[in-house]
């Protein structure tokens, strides 16, 4: 027996006692303590499961509403595209009116200054005319030395060469 108590390998009885109040803890610890703590595990794998699905719903409606915004703006997009297209258009036409209301108001104006000047050079070139015989006997006057409305030929010619002149034009 000796043996048995210096080798500590051999089991003796505060081995024996100390097993049964470890079994007794273990057992009180499995049945206060295991309880309590496993529910508190389950309840945060419940809540971590449940932020898992809010998460994956909060992505899910996060792309739906991202892509419902790149919808719109894509829309939008197109929209203003088609507002600018209608308002260039529109200012095209707009401009066309205005060249073309120019144009005819230029042309109008034109004729009514050609004929203007027309009416002014053909008063002009008759005033001239009415002045061609008292001019042309003063030139032929100068040139002969003596005074050509007092010889009767030569005022006859004279008449007759303006009167052809007043024909002509």
């Amino acid at each position: 027996m000796q043996l048995a108590e210096s080798n500590f390998l051999v089991p003796n009885g505060t081995f024996f006692v100390e097993l049964i109040i470890f079994l007794i803890v273990l057992g009180v610890i499995w049945t206060f303590v295991v309880p309590s703590v496993t529910k508190v595990l389950d309840e945060r794998e419940a809540m971590i499961d449940q932020t898992v699905k809010d998460q994956r719903n909060a992505n899910k409606g996060f792309d739906d509403a991202e892509s419902e915004y790149n919808d719109g703006v894509r829309n939008a997009r197109a929209e203003a595209g088609a507002i600018r297209d209608d308002a260039r258009a529109t200012g095209r036409a707009a401009m066309e009116e205005q060249k073309q209301r120019a144009t005819a108001e230029a042309e109008a104006l034109t004729r009514q200054e050609t004929e203007q000047l027309r009416g002014a050079g053909e008063a002009s070139a008759a005033a001239a005319r009415s002045d061609l015989a008292p001019l042309s006997a003063t030139l032929a006057s100068r040139v002969l030395g003596f005074d050509v409305t007092q010889d009767p030929q030569l005022k006859a010619e004279l008449d007759q060469i303006n009167r052809d002149s007043v024909v002509k034009n």
